[in-house]
């Protein structure tokens, strides 16, 4: 049986039994039906705004918008070159320039969305983005993923452990920012120096912007763009996310059962990456019902200095890549103890999910988007590149939180 085949069988297998085994942990008792329903409350409204931002992103680029978007992208960093004429003139850009365009879109779209939303929504964007401009889209593909996750520390709505550690301290987005600010502009310029490093001759070409395609359904694709138009500023307006993602993508399906019922399909909604996360959920909360959490304490350390933080940050790192960034933040949630110490969690938790697969849901989600563009990463490369900027990168972001924490004061 071939390689191809049997990953096939283990991502068609292994969330549903994992997501069964779950279940079966409740039934049993082995994980109690009080932290089972603490967990799904913490939980599910986030895998909900997953599903349904899916949703939307799956109509809005079936409607074109995606297509339109990433021309006038491309021909954002183009200048007109000389011809003999109007119509011989073409316009021509530096990869470079192309390159910092998606790098912007990226650490927005994280910043101000989540890296959940950038994963679904700006994936397929960069990565059409690349074709359209006839260079490889792997460049653009690592750094839409890297971004997605490391530059997820700046604000609570970034990433939801954000938002549970923003309940946990209670204070607001000044304090935050105050919190996180330093080790989160690690977590954007390390991976970007990275990725210059790496890709510097891939950057040094040049491409030539495509024309702005019509699309032939003009009503269903300004109703698309206007839907994610809407959709962006609301889930930054302090409502929770889940509920104008689940708007939009209820509006969109309606919609397209008028315009394009052809397009709507049940594998839209990402069953796989779901089930395997909220497998994840219950495995972890069964083993923090049976003493993970006194585990997890006795290793963590307990001191506010850099060598503390780096131990729990660390730890924080290799959880997220054993199990997932989200489980390993409820795990090691209650062994932090102060501000800079949960902090730290976040620096784990939020940029070391570099080497696995399932580290993150973001990562999942850029790999599906990824298959159904007929894109295959080779995991083992992914994960020796990641492993290779973390080594730098926990260090340097835990040292920022110290720094600008006046720990050493």
């Amino acid at each position: 049986m071939s390689g191809a085949v049997i990953k096939k069988l283990a991502s068609a297998i292994v969330p549903p039994a994992l997501f069964t085994a779950g279940l079966i942990l409740i039934a049993n008792g082995t994980l109690s039906r009080g932290s089972a329903g603490e967990l799904f409350e913490r939980t599910v409204p986030i895998l909900l705004f997953v599903a349904a931002m899916t949703i939307v992103t799956e109509l809005a680029d079936n409607a074109g918008l995606f297509r339109i978007i990433t021309a006038w992208l491309a021909r954002l960093g183009t200048c007109r070159g000389r011809g003999r004429s109007q119509a011989q003139r073409s316009l021509s850009g530096r990869v470079m320039t192309l390159w910092l365009l998606v790098v912007v879109l990226a650490a927005l779209s994280t910043v101000f969305l989540s890296l959940d939303t950038t994963a679904v929504l700006v994936t397929p964007v960069v990565v059409t983005l690349a074709r359209h401009a006839r260079i490889h889209p792997l460049p653009f593909a690592l750094t839409t993923v890297w971004l997605a996750n490391t530059a997820s520390l700046f604000l609570p709505v970034s990433n939801l452990t954000n938002l549970l550690a923003r309940q946990q301290l209670d204070i607001g987005l000044a304090g935050f920012l105050q919190l996180m600010w330093a080790p989160a502009l690690v977590g954007i310029v390390a991976p970007l120096a990275f990725l210059l490093v790496w890709f510097r001759k891939d950057f040094k070409g040049s491409y030539t912007a495509p024309e702005i395609p019509a699309e032939t359904d003009k009503p269903l694709l300004l109703i698309s763009g206007a839907t994610v138009a809407l959709l962006l500023p609301a889930l930054v307006s302090g409502v929770p996310v889940a509920i104008p993602a689940s708007i939009a993508a209820c509006f969109l399906v309606a919609v397209f059962i008028f315009r394009r019922r052809s397009a709507l399909r049940l594998r839209m909604i990402p069953f796989q990456p779901l089930l395997l996360t909220m497998g994840l959920f219950m495995l972890v909360a069964a083993l923090h019902d049976h003493g993970l959490g006194a585990a997890l304490a006795r290793i963590s350390g307990s001191g506010n200095d850099y060598l503390s933080l780096l131990q729990l940050a660390g730890l924080g790192m290799a959880s997220a890549n054993g199990f997932n960034n989200l489980p390993a933040y409820l795990a090691l949630e209650p062994t932090a103890g102060s501000a800079v110490r949960l902090a730290a969690v976040l620096i784990g938790v939020n940029l070391g999910p570099l080497v696995s697969p399932w580290a993150s849901l973001a990562t999942l989600l850029w790999h599906g988007r990824l298959k159904s563009m007929g894109i295959n990463i080779s995991w083992t490369g992914y994960a020796l590149a990641g492993a290779v900027l973390l080594l730098p990168l926990i260090p340097a972001a835990v040292l920022a939180l110290w720094l600008s924490s006046g720990m050493p004061g």
